[in-house]
């Protein structure tokens, strides 16, 4: 099949919450979801955030600022608001809303918490219900041609073997006891034991602990490790159980890591995943891992997901009723593992160490992958003990 993805892109006006690195130049128009008080504060913090980062900066040399910044005014509307508040997204200028529902073209939300632990609360409004607010923004579109979902791979919980491409149905989600996972059953637990811990006078910090072990509790007792994949995995059931007419994709990437070629190699925002565990390396502070070194990684550079992003919403878009998943990862055809990114590292960090706060080059060991628990324990015995 032939694709023209930047024909595809012309005169589409776009929303997309969470991710702002989405930028074409035949686009009519660029709508952005920014978790903001007004005007003026969504602006700020594209511009501080977004724009004025590395990432941007292969266009300002190749634009120059002031061609930048006038197609960055003529093409992208930052919008104030939240998509855990409501139908709306937590809009409110009514005239704004019209006129991007009678706008908008492609819905792409991106928008996540991504904390493994994060409080039960936050992670349902967001990760699940946020999910639903967008969907049901999106069917109000009266152009709208695709709700293009981004979520995780990991969805999956800890099922071994090959994972089909398919929605997560929720009458298919049962427990090793028999127990049936109700999506507006935990969102009123939640609220129940948020509102007792309130009731208690418990202190935010004392709520917070509280919330997050409730959101493990249910994860595990559900047959997920971990808060942000359970959270997820409902925000993917509830958009297949209400999606009507609207075509959907699904896309589920592995780790995310840094650009592999667009806009520039290398380039990534903050530390993630598999990303603390190198700079720790780096920094001499990882002496050893708790690991099976023949464990196959898989990761793959935030680029290529962008591009998978771009290429699904160009199939598919237009296609009333279709709900389509893609899995977007590197270890079928291309598999790291664990001793390979650890040999990696340690080479690298030895021809480019890190510099340490007195200025002197951070000398690292190659370090030792324990394959485990005994061997671990050991040697925290008696390195430490």
């Amino acid at each position: 099949m032939e694709l023209n993805c930047v024909q595809f892109l012309e005169n589409k006006t776009i929303l997309v919450t969470g991710a702002t690195g989405f930028l074409a130049k035949g686009m009519h128009k660029l709508y952005l979801l920014v978790r903001a008080s007004n005007d003026e504060a969504a602006t700020k913090r594209l511009r501080t955030e977004v724009f004025e980062k590395d990432l941007f900066k292969v266009l300002r040399e190749n634009l120059g600022d002031e061609k930048l910044n006038r197609l960055l005014y003529d093409k992208v509307v930052s919008v104030p608001g939240d998509i855990a508040t409501d139908e709306q997204l937590g809009m409110n200028d009514s005239n704004l809303i019209e006129r991007m529902q009678k706008e908008i073209d492609i819905v792409v939300n991106v928008a996540a918490t991504t904390n493994f632990d994060e409080r039960y609360d936050v992670g349902l409004e967001i990760n699940a219900f946020g999910a639903l607010n967008i969907l049901n923004f999106a069917k109000k579109c009266v152009r709208a041609q695709l709700l293009l979902h981004v979520s995780t791979a990991y969805v999956c919980g800890e099922k071994p073997g090959f994972l089909p491409e398919n929605l997560i149905f929720l009458e298919d989600i049962r427990n090793e006891d028999g127990l049936r996972l109700d999506i507006n059953f935990e969102r009123e637990l939640m609220k129940e034991r948020l509102k007792e811990l309130k009731e208690q006078d418990c202190s935010e910090e004392d709520i917070t602990l509280a919330m997050k072990e409730l959101g493990m509790e249910r994860a595990k007792l559900h047959g997920w490790p971990n808060t942000y994949v359970f959270t997820k995995s409902m925000g993917e059931m509830l958009l297949g159980n209400h999606k009507e007419n609207l075509p959907l994709v699904i896309i589920r990437p592995t780790m995310i890591t840094s650009t592999f070629s667009e806009p520039f190699p290398g380039w990534i925002e903050g530390l993630r995943t598999i990303d603390s565990v190198v700079v720790a390396f780096g920094k001499g502070r990882l002496k050893c891992f708790l690991a099976n070194p023949n464990s196959v990684l898989d990761l793959i550079p935030v680029d290529m997901v962008a591009n998978a992003m771009v290429t699904a919403a160009t199939i598919h878009a237009g296609n009333l009723g279709s709900q389509t998943v893609y899995h977007v990862g590197s270890s079928f055809k291309n598999p790291i593992t664990f001793e390979q990114v650890h040999d990696l590292a340690a080479r690298y960090f030895t021809i480019n160490p890190l510099v340490g706060r007195d200025g002197s080059p951070i000398i690292v060991s190659k370090g030792t992958i324990f394959s485990t628990m005994a061997q671990f324990s050991f040697y925290v015995t008696l390195r430490y003990k």
